[in-house]
């Protein structure tokens, strides 16, 4: 196949890159390489792999490139977003312009070529808002739900709240009437954490990595609210399978949405993560606590129910299992931290 991945030198994106790439696919990364570590990410791709094709270019504004890119593939994923709420309460117009219009730029494109390759669109559990309806508790370590045995379902009201869950929302939406509008083949990932290798998490997102390489470089950390938040967690490996195998059953998949996570027996809250992040490093984590932050859900847990029973998905890989994955990772490439976060 060919294969688009626009945003291919962020962390998902160059995951997902590597992946084709070994199965023979070819693959074009479209990236700006405005975040931190996509350069980085770029040269481990192409030292692994040196046929990856590499398109510097930016869905706000590049139609012309985009719509070459585009004209190419056979499956176009869609990465590239501005990914924190913090920053879209700062600059909501710049939240806007990538994640609503360059979605939009990118449905365009699709619509107008020749192919109609398939989208794959990594959307957010950010769409549902703080899900004030839903009954939570909270116990010593972590909050649960009350009435959600099984998650959150697509069923979910939607209900966006800040820049960030508006801009996305849009795309969400947009993703999916182009599917019912214009006869496209598009999927939507709502997806909850992602984390794993190659993964330079900050504050402001990836905070299973930030936590992570925080423990491992002596760096302090801020925990907003009383860190009993509870996330499913999903490595990458995983995602990347559900993404392979809803293409394969693209005539099931076309026009849905899915709700993507580790689901109910895959979840952390904070406290635990940083717990099992000291006992890793053996040392302690340099923490403080801070307010909470505007729309952050106490619980967001993914029913992936309709994933399994649609194209057959589920998650293997365990909590402990994955962030001690991770945390090896990290332990191996300090340097390569080092020269981002310092």
């Amino acid at each position: 196949m060919n294969i688009l991945i626009i945003g291919g030198a962020g962390f998902i994106g160059c995951n997902t890159a590597d992946h084709y790439l070994k199965k023979g696919s070819s693959v074009t990364v479209f990236d700006n390489f405005s975040r931190k570590g996509t350069e980085q990410n770029l040269r481990w791709l192409q030292s692994n792999h040196p046929n990856v094709q590499v398109v510097r270019g930016d869905i706000r504004r590049d139609n012309t490139l985009l719509q070459q890119s585009v004209e190419r593939a056979d499956v176009v994923f869609h990465f590239a977003a501005q990914v924190a709420v913090t920053t879209s309460v700062i600059n909501p117009r710049e939240d806007f312009e990538i994640n609503a219009l360059g979605a939009f730029n990118v449905l365009e494109s699709i619509r107008l070529s020749a192919g109609k390759p398939i989208l794959v669109f990594a959307s957010t559990n950010k769409v549902y808002g703080g899900m004030e309806n839903v009954q939570t508790q909270e116990g010593d370590r972590r909050f649960s739900y009350v009435n959600l045995p099984y998650g959150c379902s697509e069923e979910q009201p939607l209900d966006f709240h800040s820049p960030y869950g508006c801009s996305k929302g849009a795309a969400d939406q947009y993703v999916r009437d182009y599917a019912r509008i214009y006869g496209l083949k598009t999927i939507v990932f709502r997806q909850s954490c992602i984390y794993g290798y190659r993964q330079f998490g900050v504050e402001d997102q990836g905070w299973v990595a930030h936590f992570t390489i925080s423990a491992a470089l002596g760096r302090p950390v801020t925990v907003y609210g009383n860190g009993k938040q509870v996330r499913d967690l999903l490595f990458t490996t995983d995602l990347v399978h559900a993404y392979d195998l809803a293409i394969q059953k693209i005539d099931v998949t076309a026009g849905q949405v899915y709700n993507i996570g580790g689901g109910p027996d895959k979840t952390l809250s904070l406290l635990e993560l940083m717990e099992f992040l000291e006992t890793s490093f053996g040392k302690k984590m340099n923490s403080s606590f801070s307010t909470w932050r505007p729309g952050d859900q106490p619980v967001f847990i993914c029913d992936i129910r309709k994933a399994k029973a649609e194209f057959g998905w589920e998650p293997n890989v365990g909590v402990k299992e994955g962030i001690a994955l991770l945390a090896d990772w990290v332990k191996g490439n300090t340097k390569e931290f080092e020269a981002i976060y310092f």
